[in-house]
């Protein structure tokens, strides 16, 4: 028959059963709390980055790459074709006008001067021997002329006295007839003789006035091969460094092929090129920054070039110091061009996260965690970006790359 348990038995199965339940509570929230910690993400807040929010300006800018170029340049071309023969001064070099940077082997426009030269004063004799040569026609027409005169003369003397003798009776009608036809021959010839000369005259008066053209033409030739020649001896005109030459002796070079480069250095441009796609955003006028070795220096877009190569723009920028000591020729620069500034704005420093991370949304440090909320980006600049709405002043938020954990809502800070 059952009997009832002792007192102590009851209070010790009470105890056990009070155990059993503490345990699996405790097993319950040990396993919650493992879970919790697989699904939220921790991270050691010493590898982040933070930024507070605060209230300023920011500016937009294109950011460039940019090269430091003499703000004037003197390209030299060959005038001639012609061999180098010797070179004088080479990059880097300081000129003074008149300086020789190259020598020129001028042979071969000396062939063409000397030839050009014995045929103008060949067309210069000719020149002689034609106007001897039209005086002499000339002069033998003008005697046949005056022979046709005095022809025509005694024709018409003749006619005069068959006209009398037929008056008296001792001619006859056909005598009168045969004098007239006389006469009338005679003037026509007479007359043809005239047109004769006028027309020869014509004709080697526009035969003397060809050559006088081609003897121009030669004249001018002759003088722009001297020109040219004393073109070739490629003298500086004005003060500068040789900032690249051609310096393989012996080469030969073809007129208009450039030879050298002569540079300003008193005064410095920038020339930046950046991806076409930002081609419709630049305006000459823009206001730009150069930064050189930490030094901001201020300027403007003076020129954009027309054409697209290999996917990017080229521009020039004129700068307010355009003699600054840090400045230096290819000296490479960066460069940022302003497209738009917005003044009392929100802003945050930026930072690795603004370009690699959605820009819908940002993290802000809450207490122990970093809490992802949405937030709308605006314009930004290396220094700067601006939140247009989601945060407020105060708020902290990651600026570092947080690539791996774009998808979660909250991270735990360690």
């Amino acid at each position: 028959m059952d009997r009832e348990l002792s007192t102590s038995t009851k209070k010790a199965r009470k105890r056990r059963t009070l155990w059993q339940i503490s345990l699996a509570v405790a097993v319950v929230v040990i396993a919650i709390i493992g879970f919790r910690s697989l699904i939220t993400p921790s991270i050691d807040r010493n590898e982040l980055r933070t930024a507070f929010v605060e209230q300023g300006p920011v500016v937009a800018t294109i950011t460039a790459s940019g090269i430091v170029v003499p703000e004037h340049e003197q390209v030299i071309t060959s005038p001639i074709q012609a061999r180098i023969e010797q070179v004088l001064y080479t990059a880097g070099q300081e000129v003074n006008p008149g300086d020789q940077v190259l020598l020129l082997d001028r042979s071969y426009t000396q062939l063409a001067y000397d030839k050009l030269k014995d045929e103008q004063q060949l067309n210069q004799h000719k020149s002689v021997q034609m106007g001897l040569e039209l005086d002499k026609k000339l002069n033998s027409l003008k005697s046949q002329l005056a022979i046709k005169r005095m022809h025509v003369k005694s024709l018409q003397a003749r006619l005069e006295d068959e006209r009398y003798l037929l008056k008296i009776g001792g001619g006859t009608t056909e005598q009168v007839k045969q004098a007239e036809l006389n006469l009338s021959i005679a003037q026509q010839e007479l007359a043809q003789l005239e047109r004769d000369i006028t027309s020869e005259k014509e004709l080697l008066k526009a035969d003397e006035q060809e050559l006088k053209f081609k003897l121009a033409m030669q004249g001018r030739s002759i003088e722009e091969l001297e020109r040219k020649m004393e073109q070739a001896e490629i003298r500086a005109t004005s003060p500068g460094v040789v900032t690249w030459v051609k310096s393989e002796i012996g080469s030969n070079v073809n007129s208009g092929d450039v030879i050298a480069k002569l540079a300003d250095l008193s005064s410095f441009k920038i020339k930046a090129t950046v991806s076409d796609a930002y081609a419709d955003q630049l305006q000459v006028g823009s206001e730009a920054t150069v930064r050189v070795n930490d030094t901001d220096l201020k300027g403007t877009v003076s020129s954009i070039e027309p054409t697209v190569s290999s996917g990017t723009v080229a521009f020039y920028i004129a700068l307010a110091k355009e003699a600054h000591e840090l400045l230096r020729p290819n000296l490479r620069v960066d460069v940022y061009v302003i497209t738009a500034t917005k003044q009392h704005t929100l802003r945050v420093k930026n930072g690795p996260y603004f370009s690699s991370a959605d820009n819908n949304q940002v993290f802000v440090v809450r207490d122990n965690e970093a809490i992802r909320i949405p937030a709308r980006i605006g314009v930004s600049n290396t220094d700067f970006v601006e939140l247009e709405d989601g945060i407020q002043v105060g708020d902290e938020l990651i600026i570092s790359s947080m690539k791996d954990y774009e998808q979660m809502r909250k991270i735990t800070l360690k």
